[in-house]
């Protein structure tokens, strides 16, 4: 019992005595707490801002009617019927597709409209020529960033041009360094958030200004359900175009074998030769032949249009893009705070070190 008291009383002086090293540090901590105050207000004041646009789809395949219908109350619910496959293209892929250097070069091209320049002006044309670097970037660029600048000088190809190129012989894409630059700031502002139990897919773009947020969120919704739709029919597309050609082949086909019966009955009219009967059943039993194949191709032709249009995904918009009216970035108030509390957390910790140096130092004095 004595011992857990002392121990108590220890504790209790302890804590004192780091409260009065607060106390009497108070004014150092005052500094510290000043110093970050004032670099967050500067990074709140000159954060560039930041409007986000996003729209919202659930994904359905076409199916029966009922089937499909159902199975979006179902996601709209929150709730995966099964069933309404997605041609095995999970979820966790779209991420991947929006990265892929051909999903990228198209929004790269995508005509925008900002209020600065009075015509519409591409992704690219707008950093590559219109966007200003504000302050907070020129700072970053020229300290933290400024190894890598270093570094990109020796590492620079002049082979390299400032276009991507698709190489014909092997669909291999070049990529320079502008480019490079472009599609990781592409993949810092478009954002893809799917909900693995219901369909939902929900896109968001970044911009500096609302209008442009939202004309490149819609051009990314549309370029991803392109490219959704292509990947789930492809292989139903192929197999339709393969019987398409076939059918158009043995129609023409057909058509020639009815034109050729069609001479014959006519220069042979009244004859009733044995040579003549027998090449007009010849000729008789040729146009079934290929009319029976021609129409079985016909069948398999209709058979799959229907699969081509049930394997066809369909999105269903829950919310579509609109123009932000309220900023989302900077937050001025939430990094003032934080680098308020950072410049106190660091004050503590320098008051608190520089005591402990000293009862180290000290220490040390006595031993000696």
């Amino acid at each position: 019992m004595e011992k857990d008291k002392i121990h108590n009383s220890e504790e209790e002086i302890d804590l004192s005595e780091l409260f009065r090293t607060i106390w009497r540090g108070k004014k150092t901590i005052i500094r510290f707490v000043t110093i970050f105050g004032v670099i967050g207000l500067f990074i709140a004041i000159f954060s560039e801002k930041q409007y986000v646009a996003s729209t919202t789809v659930v994904l359905q395949t076409g199916g029966s009617k009922v089937g499909s219908n159902l199975g979006g109350l179902a996601a709209i619910a929150g709730i995966n019927l099964g069933g309404g496959s997605t041609g095995g293209l999970s979820t966790a892929l779209y991420p991947q597709i929006v990265q892929s250097v051909p999903f990228q070069r198209e929004l790269l091209n995508v005509s925008l409209k900002f209020s600065n320049v009075k015509e519409e002006i591409t992704y690219r044309e707008y950093y590559e020529k219109y966007k200003k670097n504000n302050i907070l970037s020129v700072i970053r660029n020229y300290t933290i960033g400024l190894p890598g600048k270093v570094i990109n000088l020796f590492k620079k190809d002049p082979n390299n041009n400032n276009s991507i190129t698709e190489m014909p012989e092997d669909s291999i894409y070049r990529v320079s360094v502008k480019e490079y630059s472009l599609f990781k700031q592409l993949k810092g502002q478009l954002g893809i958030d799917n909900n693995k139990k219901g369909r939902f897919i929900k896109i968001s773009f970044s911009m500096p200004e609302a209008l442009p947020s939202a004309q490149m969120a819609q051009k990314a919704r549309e370029l991803l359900q392109k490219s959704i739709t292509n990947f789930k029919i492809q292989k139903t597309k192929e197999e339709y175009t393969f019987i398409e050609e076939r059918y158009n082949e043995l129609k023409k086909d057909f058509s020639k074998k009815q034109a050729v019966l069609a001479s014959f009955r006519d220069r042979n009219q009244g004859l009733i030769t044995s040579r003549s009967q027998s090449r007009l059943e010849s000729l008789q039993s040729e146009s079934n032949l290929a009319f029976s194949i021609y129409s079985e191709l016909a069948k398999q032709l209709e058979t799959q249009k229907i699969k081509l249009k049930e394997n066809t995904p369909i999105f269903t918009i829950i919310e579509p893009v609109s123009v932000p009216v309220i900023k989302s970035k900077p937050k001025r108030i939430m990094i003032l705070f934080i680098w308020l509390f950072l410049g106190t957390v660091f004050g503590m910790g320098f008051l608190l070190g520089k005591k402990w140096l000293k009862s180290l130092n000290t220490d040390n004095k006595v031993t000696h």
